[in-house]
């Protein structure tokens, strides 16, 4: 699949059922994405399909993620939040 079609699929992807998540993970297909190395494009995706409340106590530091190449990918973006 091309980079052109992945990213609208990424995008649809990041909408999710909390606001909270929807702010941190929008911006970053947009604005972070594409400086990912390619493995780290493919733990993006499996971030993706993470459910809603492992994401969200993930990105609010309540846990982690049992794998580190997601708990990485956590770290990643919000790093970009607050820059």
């Amino acid at each position: 699949m091309t980079e052109l079609m992945i990213k609208p699929r990424l995008r649809w992807a990041c909408r999710r059922g909390m606001l909270e998540l929807d702010v941190l993970l929008a911006p970053f297909v947009e604005e972070g994405y594409d400086a990912l190395s390619l493995q780290q494009k493919h733990d993006f995706e499996r971030l993706l399909a993470a459910d809603d409340p492992d994401l969200f106590s993930w990105f609010m530091g309540h846990g982690q993620s049992d794998d580190p190449a997601l708990q990485a990918l956590v770290t990643v973006i919000l790093d970009r939040v607050r820059v």
